[in-house]
């Protein structure tokens, strides 16, 4: 049986917004009328750990209650056909909820807390707060298991391997202006074509090997996904 191809997914929080899920910031830079800096930084965290806790604790609470949309759900169907890898910045679980069994979360997991003092200590939380005194194995207060402003990204490196690997690239619901992660485009080879799925599509430098689709995530990502389905159904059969 033929090798199936490798399709790498990165998506951003326009692939979520369908569900409910307010994208990152708005236009005002506020994120749920918060300061960037007051609930996503580590200053922010030595700050005032009781907003930052009650804020994480907002967003796990509705990220629970919400369900995966039709751009999700297109990507698990790639699976039956394809070896697909989700590289996700969003925090918020839906694509294990909708059934993707293969993502890599450069910018945490809501449903996960971790020790302040060792980052390797990662707990899953059961429900949706953390209060102040819930402590790790060591003592220190935990945390939400959140990549946060001026900390390193520690899943990047495992992200660019995969991405070195994609026979197929799709980019969704990302304005592709965050880095790290917006780079992963930049370590695709120009022989490897590369999908982009957003109603507002980003500024991204003209390829021949660039499809841009100017669609949500739950229009686009289905129309590609029954592209590529396709094509693989057809495969198979001259096979």
């Amino acid at each position: 049986m033929e090798k199936r191809q490798k399709i790498v997914v990165l998506t951003g929080a326009g692939i979520s917004a369908e569900s409910g899920i307010a994208t990152f910031r708005d236009s005002n830079g506020l994120w749920e009328n918060h300061r960037i800096e007051d609930v996503a930084t580590p200053e922010g965290w030595r700050k005032n750990r009781q907003l930052v806790l009650d804020f994480y604790n907002q967003r796990r609470k509705q990220a629970l209650s919400v369900e995966p949309n039709a751009g999700h759900y297109a990507l698990v169907k790639l699976e039956a056909y394809y070896d697909v890898s989700i590289v996700t910045q969003n925090v918020d679980g839906l694509h294990e909820k909708a059934g993707s069994t293969h993502v890599i979360h450069l910018h945490g997991e809501l449903s996960k807390s971790r020790s302040s003092i060792d980052e390797s200590l990662v707990y899953d939380i059961d429900g949706w707060e953390i209060k102040l005194g819930d402590q790790c194995e060591k003592g220190s207060q935990l945390r939400p298991h959140i990549v946060w402003f001026g900390e390193s990204v520690p899943m990047m490196e495992e992200a660019v391997d995969i991405a070195l690997t994609a026979d197929i690239f799709i980019v969704v619901g990302t304005s592709l202006v965050v880095y790290p992660a917006a780079g992963l485009v930049d370590f695709i080879p120009k022989t490897v074509p590369i999908y982009v799925v957003d109603p507002n599509l980003p500024e991204i430098k003209p390829r021949s090997n660039l499809t841009l689709i100017g669609e949500p995530a739950s229009i686009g990502m289905t129309q590609l996904a029954n592209t590529l389905i396709e094509r693989a159904s057809q495969k198979e059969k001259m096979a």
